[in-house]
């Protein structure tokens, strides 16, 4: 949220992807942080990247459907990425969180 320079209010909506969100105390953490609102559970957390990336591909082969017609997927980088310079000191090439 930091990064993306949010507040907690301004999420709409909280889907969980990963296998680490089936475990109850991730999903009551979750819940706590954002005042007790409900998580979407409507996708499977093992399957939403490969949901992502058929929008994706469906978005590149020029599908003007209603279905993904409003959708904009960005890809980002997790973590920074960089060189060692200088004292082993890393110089980040690209930031984490930048779209790529």
């Amino acid at each position: 949220l930091r990064d993306a320079k949010l507040d907690k209010a301004q999420i709409q909506d909280l889907v969980l992807v990963g296998g680490s969100t089936r475990i109850p105390k991730v999903q009551k953490l979750l819940q706590d942080f954002f005042n007790g609102r409900d998580l979407n559970k409507s996708i499977n957390p093992d399957e939403a990247v490969a949901y992502g990336a058929a929008v994706q591909a469906a978005i590149l082969m020029g599908d003007k459907s209603e279905n993904v017609q409003d959708l904009l997927l960005l890809d980002v980088a997790p973590l920074s990425l960089g060189l060692e310079t200088a004292g082993g000191v890393m110089t980040a090439l690209i930031k984490r969180n930048s779209t790529i």
